[in-house]
């Protein structure tokens, strides 16, 4: 007995009602069908169906096996389509969204070098610091840079980052470097409210250690935050591969790194009506590959 098409038949069978229906739907014979259904429930030990002449029905054996078979057919399409996939060269539009750093200083480059193996592909990038719809915007994948909650999307994870506390120099001359995160109440902060809208900092703890800061400055925009700090202002909270740059040549210097949270993921997520798009299969295989190979993850 082949297994795949007798799951096939067992499906049809399910689908139409009853065997006649099935023989049809499938175009076969309808001995056909009654033999397979007969040698599935032979080989299975079970009674898959309640059958008269006109109608069948299933069992509980019989429902709980449709419902297997089925995510077994939908498997094997899937891994027939994904290969067919590859096999077509990527072209049309390819619209993809990241956070406005990441985005600039990470994908970027991989877009240009996509584009440059695909050149078929129009490519449109949108660097946003909020979280987008995918099926609402007609995005075909994004960066989440964040723990993601139960949802449809498909997600790759390509590395992970940490929230880190600086200030630069000059500040902790003046002010002093705090020795515990609850310290920093006492220090003058920035906050970007792309990170943090409440108006405090994250640690580590279980649950994890909110400390409230005095803000001297609230704002929505990166790059307004980060030149508070570095001009010495008061301590500011973001993501490692943000400051990064700057925490290497001095600029910045890293607080309480003892005490900083888990890493967050960074990933690529994208619909799974689109996960066997050559379009989308590509490139996430090579923003895959590039971002895996960068910096290690604990300093991103």
């Amino acid at each position: 007995m082949d297994r795949l098409r007798a799951m096939e038949v067992f499906v049809g069978i399910v689908d139409a009602g009853s065997l006649t229906a099935a023989a049809e739907a499938l175009g076969v014979s309808a001995p056909s069908v009654v033999r397979t259904l007969a040698a599935m429930e032979a080989s299975l030990g079970v009674r898959l169906l309640n059958r008269t002449t006109r109608r069948s029905s299933l069992t509980d054996a019989g429902r709980e096996y449709a419902e297997r078979c089925r995510r077994v057919l939908a498997e094997v399409d899937a891994a027939d389509a994904a290969l067919s996939a590859r096999r077509v060269e990527p072209s049309g539009r390819l619209r993809l969204t990241a956070p406005v750093v990441y985005g600039r200083s990470h994908l970027a480059p991989i877009v240009t070098e996509y584009i440059a193996r695909h050149p078929a592909v129009e490519v449109e990038l949108l660097l946003l610091d909020r979280v987008v719809d995918l099926f609402e915007e007609g995005l075909d994948a994004a960066v989440r840079i964040s723990h993601l909650p139960e949802s449809s999307l498909v997600a790759t994870r390509v590395g992970e980052t940490r929230r880190v506390v600086c200030a630069a120099p000059e500040y902790l001359r003046r002010a002093g470097s705090p020795e515990t995160p609850e310290a920093l109440a006492g220090h003058r902060g920035v906050v970007f409210s792309g990170l943090t809208s409440g108006g405090e900092y994250t640690f580590a703890g279980e649950p994890p250690l909110r400390v409230p800061v005095r803000p001297v400055l609230r704002t929505n925009q990166f790059d307004v935050a980060l030149d508070a700090v570095r001009q010495g202002l008061g301590c500011g909270q973001f993501l490692c591969y943000q400051v990064r740059a700057l925490l290497d040549r001095g600029e910045l210097v890293r607080l309480l790194p003892a005490h900083e949270a888990p890493p967050v993921p960074i990933s690529i997520v994208y619909p799974q009506a689109r996960m066997l798009s050559a379009n989308v299969r590509t490139f996430v295989d090579l923003a895959s590959a590039r971002l895996r190979g960068a910096r290690p993850p604990e300093s991103a």
